[in-house]
């Protein structure tokens, strides 16, 4: 299982671009900028998309590309896994007709260039071998993680969240974890900002990751763009027993 990190900014400008990482060639965990550096040839290989949450960072490529494949689509659609309320929200403020034509019934209701397809917290959807689970979080908006499974190696992404129990209750059902990207998007003096928008920062991340029972390389991702340095100085200071990699634009995992 190859893991392609296309985005994983808290914004963008020169050198970010938002989150999305492509699983093998198929698979996209969320769109958010980073999706728009696929080649043409690539994108059409896309058959699956899992979106964490509605957020406009993580969702942005999803029309974009809906619409440059169009012609390729008709015969074979694209499946938006998530949770229903943010599928909900992906039809209603998306694909309105107003913002963007509603792919979900064009061109035809029964051809559809993408397909919504809800998830359950605690679901488990199996994809040409890789086992994908989604797993409940905490954010200001319906948000999920997702665990993706795949010969016997598995690696997490925490999407948008804050300090929950469910994220790590979840990862310690399993009896491994070999990768972990999890987000730290503001620095400990904006503690107040990052609780009232329901994100880490070193402090909660650090009180939160002691509950994982695995030691997985851990990558921090997410980060906001000018603070990247001292975010993951304060990361690394509260977390001196794990190796940590601020994850990068361009980074490529083999597991």
């Amino acid at each position: 299982m190859q893991i392609r990190v296309l985005g994983c900014s808290g914004g963008v400008g020169q050198g970010r671009a938002t989150t999305s990482f492509l699983v093998d060639r198929d698979i996209l965990i969320d769109a958010g900028t980073g999706a728009c550096e696929l080649a043409l040839d690539e994108l059409n290989a896309v058959q699956d998309i899992f979106v964490t949450h509605s957020h406009l960072d993580h969702i942005a490529a999803i029309p974009l590309l809906a619409d440059t494949l169009f012609d390729q689509l008709v015969d074979r659609p694209i499946r938006v896994h998530g949770l229903q309320k943010t599928l909900d929200v992906l039809h209603r403020h998306i694909f309105n007709g107003q913002i963007w034509p509603d792919f979900t019934i064009l061109p035809h209701p029964d051809r559809p260039v993408l397909r919504l397809q809800s998830m359950q917290p605690g679901s488990l959807i199996e994809i040409d071998g890789r086992l994908i689970e989604v797993i409940e979080v905490s954010h200001t908006v319906p948000a999920a993680a997702y665990r993706v499974e795949a010969g016997g190696r598995s690696f997490a992404y925490s999407g948008d969240t804050t300090s929950n129990r469910a994220l790590w209750a979840a990862l310690n059902r399993h009896p491994e974890l070999d990768l972990l990207f999890v987000e730290s998007a503001f620095a400990n003096k904006d503690l107040e900002l990052a609780t009232a928008a329901r994100h880490y920062c070193p402090e909660l991340l650090a009180r939160d990751l002691r509950q994982l029972k695995h030691q997985p390389a851990v990558c921090i991702s997410h980060l906001k763009p000018g603070e990247e340095a001292l975010i993951m100085k304060e990361c690394r200071d509260a977390l001196p027993q794990w190796q940590l990699k601020q994850l990068r634009n361009g980074d490529v995992f083999e597991l």
